[in-house]
């Protein structure tokens, strides 16, 4: 089997790391200085200071997807239809497309899976899918056990994904539901930087917890009402990468927001990272898509008001004076 990534971030470089251990994999970087480092055992722009094995890197598009059986996706949201579009004519329109990206496209708010239906016209959208799950790059290139999710609609595909994806190490299970992961991956960026300002305040665990729960039922709220299926939520791409995201001081999402919560500006903590944070960019379509179905989602607003320079502490008072509600989950509450 020969697989292409395209976009040698942390994520497509840690993915290029496992699928090598089953398939040839083809890793296509903007830079080529870059590909060069990767070929040599590392990648010190987004995963520096970590050994890796070296990886059949290039800065050339059409080489790195020629003869691939299947081809990953790696780029930022923001970039993706960019990179698609320069690759769209050297992908047969059978060959299996996952999304690694965790994103809403801006002004269209479009799933990354609908990205590459869109731009890959005539492709089979049965043979798109995405990748989600609890996955910290930096501790899946350590060796550590984790576990995620490719949702694609064809099994075919779906076997041969989880086939060169999988290792001792890295457990992947399959889902037909690619809107309820896709939209879970998405809206977790989210709920991590509501989780980062908590902490950045200096509140708790049962401030943490409350947030992380109801976190959940906005996502879940939203999600079912955009066609996905409860019980995703409930899993790997939900629940399980909602806690790992929030939880872990590697996330860029939860650091965003820890800096928001501590009084820094938006634009100073964006301005230091090199790494996109979905979060931000995701945040303002998510909102846009749950008020075209009538979905409240106080958590995720009050995200979107502290990104757009609001009192973190106001947006704590006006969650914790709302009316008295009951608990709701897949209904809108």
């Amino acid at each position: 089997m020969r697989v292409s990534i395209i976009g040698a971030g942390s994520w497509g470089t840690t993915m290029a790391s496992l699928v090598a251990e089953n398939a040839d994999v083809t890793l296509w970087a903007r830079r080529e200085e870059l590909a060069a480092a990767l070929r040599s055992g590392g990648n010190p722009d987004y995963l520096p200071g970590l050994e890796l094995p070296p990886i059949d890197a290039t800065s050339d598009l059409e080489a790195a997807l020629s003869g691939a059986d299947a081809i990953l996706v790696a780029v930022p949201s923001h970039g993706f239809r960019t990179v698609l579009e320069g690759a769209a004519s050297h992908i047969p329109a059978s060959t299996p497309v996952l999304s690694l990206t965790k994103g809403i496209e801006r002004g269209s708010h479009l799933r990354m899976t609908e990205v590459v239906a869109d731009v890959l016209a005539g492709h089979d959208r049965s043979r798109v899918g995405v990748l989600s799950g609890p996955n910290l790059a930096r501790e899946i290139v350590a060796g550590e056990p984790a576990a995620t999710v490719i949702a694609i609609a064809d099994p075919d595909a779906a076997g041969l994904l989880q086939t060169a994806v999988m290792t001792p190490r890295f457990r992947v299970y399959t889902n037909p539901d690619v809107v309820g992961a896709e939209l879970a991956g998405a809206m977790k960026n989210v709920m991590a930087i509501a989780v980062g300002i908590i902490q950045g305040l200096g509140f708790g665990l049962n401030t943490v917890a409350t947030t992380i729960t109801r976190a959940l039922a906005e996502i879940t709220r939203l999600g079912i009402a955009m066609g996905g299926d409860q019980l995703t939520f409930g899993g790997l791409a939900g629940v399980g990468d909602l806690m790992a995201t929030c939880m872990s001081e590697l996330s860029r999402n939860h650091q965003v927001g820890h800096q928001l919560g501590q009084g820094r500006s938006l634009d100073d903590i964006v301005d230091e990272m090199r790494m996109v944070a979905e979060g931000v960019k995701t945040t303002t379509p998510v909102l846009e898509m749950a008020a075209t179905k009538g979905i409240e989602l106080p958590i995720a607003s009050e995200v979107g008001r502290v990104l757009a320079g609001g009192a973190p502490e106001e947006s704590v008072a006006r969650l914790m004076g709302r009316g008295p509600k009951a608990e709701g989950y897949g209904l809108p509450t």
